[in-house]
């Protein structure tokens, strides 16, 4: 056998999971799971919809996911490429999962539950920053929540500063839109782009 295609193989592969990584899996926020989100400035939106699935990033300051009680997150929608794939995929299957990073934290939250797209008033004022307000809101129903231990995080050494990437060794993202389109102008691309993040993140 080399390809795993029923869930009891899968099960005899790996036993069961320790008592403990079960019992942390919770239907609401607890203190230390609000603790963390309010010191997250990123988190990871996983959708799903009739064209496939998605896994958007999406960033501000810690806490710009609000808590408004233990069951409901509000996630508030900045300006971005206006592909809006994840909200097409949560008008049409409301089902989400969202990943909580911290800068310097091995450990991060996992949060899955519904979510709906608002534009309560209310709800987008809680959003607004540097004057401006969101153009709509998450407003999302926890279903379940749990911490990931800080494995992954101390494989990768993805908080090691020594092990950061100096971003001039990549392609930039002039680059990567020359080399699918040849006559693209990457200077004019890459000025643009300095003064577009400078006066349009909100």
């Amino acid at each position: 056998m080399t390809t795993i295609t029923t869930l009891g193989e899968l099960q005899a592969l790996y036993g069961e999971s320790h008592e403990r990584s079960r019992r942390k899996e919770l239907p609401h926020l607890i203190e230390p799971y609000r603790a963390l989100i309010q010191a997250s400035p990123f988190v990871v939106l996983a959708s799903a919809g009739a064209d496939g699935l998605d896994c958007s990033p999406r960033g501000d300051a810690p806490g710009f996911v609000q808590i408004l009680d233990d069951q409901t997150l509000l996630l508030p929608d900045r300006p971005g490429n206006n592909r809006i794939d994840s909200l097409r995929n949560i008008v049409l299957n409301p089902q989400v999962a969202l990943l909580f990073l911290i800068p310097g934290v091995g450990e991060s939250l996992r949060v899955n539950g519904r979510a709906e797209i608002s534009l309560d008033p209310e709800l987008l004022e809680l959003g607004r920053v540097q004057g401006k307000l969101p153009r709509s809101v998450l407003r999302i129903q926890v279903q379940s929540c749990y911490f990931q231990c800080a494995k992954a995080a101390l494989r990768s050494g993805l908080w090691d500063a020594a092990r950061q990437v100096e971003r001039g060794s990549l392609p930039s993202a002039g680059d990567i839109f020359r080399c699918i389109d040849e006559t693209f102008d990457v200077a004019a691309y890459e000025r643009d782009l300095q003064q577009r993040q400078r006066t349009s993140l909100y």
